[in-house]
């Protein structure tokens, strides 16, 4: 049977990649995207096999009436991605508080939302899959971008969580942790307050900007077929040649340091 998959953010980016990609395999899709004009064109190629849904994340309301709208078009839901989101752009001192809040709201409230809405439908079926699009940096992290960094680890604790949660009903979860990609999350959000003293970091940043170590969105479309068939999916998937050794080469530093502190981390358990 076709599997059904509703994926957020399905206007640009990986959305739009993988979004094209599952109907080209013959799935049904529930598209959500803030304007839903973007996807006409999947709709005159794909007809009944998806169903562009007007959706902003943001609102948990929203939210919860498109889980029920794909329920009663689709019958099922199979498959839940979570992968609208932005980066806010800007050192941590310069965030303002509209600025740090809707980060928040729209890459962890936004996924919280979808997923809240999903699991009792997924709980009924005994079975499901539920893939957040999390990133490298919700495990290490790089200077500049620290409210991004803040809402990633945010959705990899929930996720690690949940997973756990959820086993007992036959859903899987899925992190997916892209490396930088050729996209335009990181033009969407930009800290209005510059404070000079951060200049300097900012610049030797783009000084030091590697475009090798971006990967081409199209790229991805195999592995996140292979994520969503499989029948036992992993916890966290890579994507990209830099992910994996980011992540090995931050933890090797953080296990060195908490050994060297272990004497003193025992004594302190009293």
């Amino acid at each position: 049977m076709s599997k059904t998959i509703l994926i957020s953010g399905a206007s640009k980016g990986f959305g739009r990649a993988w979004t094209e990609a599952f109907l080209a395999k013959g799935y049904k899709v529930a598209a959500t995207a803030r304007n839903i004009d973007t996807l006409a064109d999947l709709k005159a190629q794909y007809g009944d096999a998806i169903l562009p849904l007007k959706l902003d994340v943001n609102n948990r309301s929203e939210s919860f009436a498109v889980i029920e709208k794909v329920q009663q078009h689709f019958g099922t839901i199979d498959i839940l991605i979570n992968n609208a989101g932005y980066a806010l752009n800007g050192a941590v001192e310069e965030a303002t508080e509209s600025e740090a809040r809707a980060q928040f709201e729209t890459n962890f409230f936004g996924t919280l939302w979808l997923t809240q809405a999903v699991l009792p439908i997924m709980r009924k079926q005994q079975s499901g899959h539920i893939i957040q699009v999390s990133s490298i940096l919700g495990i290490a992290t790089l200077p500049i971008i620290g409210l991004y960094n803040a809402s990633k680890f945010a959705v990899e604790g929930l996720t690690e969580t949940l997973a756990s949660e959820v086993k007992q009903f036959g859903i899987n979860v899925t992190l997916v942790e892209p490396n930088g990609y050729v996209t335009d999350i990181w033009g969407n959000g930009i800290i209005s307050e510059s404070i000079p003293a951060y200049d300097g970091i900012k610049k030797a940043i783009a000084d030091g900007h590697d475009p090798d170590t971006f990967g081409k969105t199209s790229a991805t479309v195999p592995a996140i077929i292979k994520l969503v068939e499989a029948a036992n999916p992993p916890l966290r998937l890579f994507l990209g040649k830099v992910a994996l050794p980011f992540a090995k080469q931050t933890y090797e530093q953080k296990l060195k340091t908490w050994e060297e502190w272990a004497d003193i981390s025992v004594a302190a358990h009293g």
